[in-house]
């Protein structure tokens, strides 16, 4: 399962449809702090948070620690803690194939005690 046509959508939505992409989602030479509230950002810092903590927690866990670290400043983001969401949007768009794989005959169950084994069905629609 992936997203593709979603993280289209916010990347488009967010100005970043042309971004060159990166190859992870953290940059490890930067350290974010907090700061006071006289220097907010001007940007849609909280909705792109939220839109990236959607596609975390339907189908892109290879960006979990990102999302969560810039989540940290959702009071009183700053311009560097801007550009580290931009860099999770850089990421993306490099990989927008990327996504959750299911093979048939997977065990989804994971219960390995003989006996307790019964039959499971599921789907999952995406749009």
């Amino acid at each position: 399962m992936c997203q593709r046509r979603y993280v289209d959508d916010i990347l488009k939505r967010f100005g970043m449809d042309e971004c060159k992409a990166v190859v992870s989602p953290v940059d490890i030479s930067t350290r974010l702090i907090s700061s006071d509230a006289a220097t907010k950002v001007n940007a849609p810092f909280r909705e792109a948070v939220g839109a990236l903590m959607h596609l975390m927690t339907a189908t892109r866990p290879d960006i979990a620690y990102a999302v969560g670290y810039v989540s940290r400043f959702m009071e009183n983001p700053q311009e560097e803690h801007w550009v580290a969401v931009k860099r999770i949007f850089r990421y993306l768009q490099g990989t927008k194939t990327h996504g959750i794989c299911f093979k048939p005959g997977d065990n989804i169950d994971f219960r390995s005690e003989l006996g307790q084994q019964e039959a499971v069905k599921c789907f999952a629609v995406y749009e």
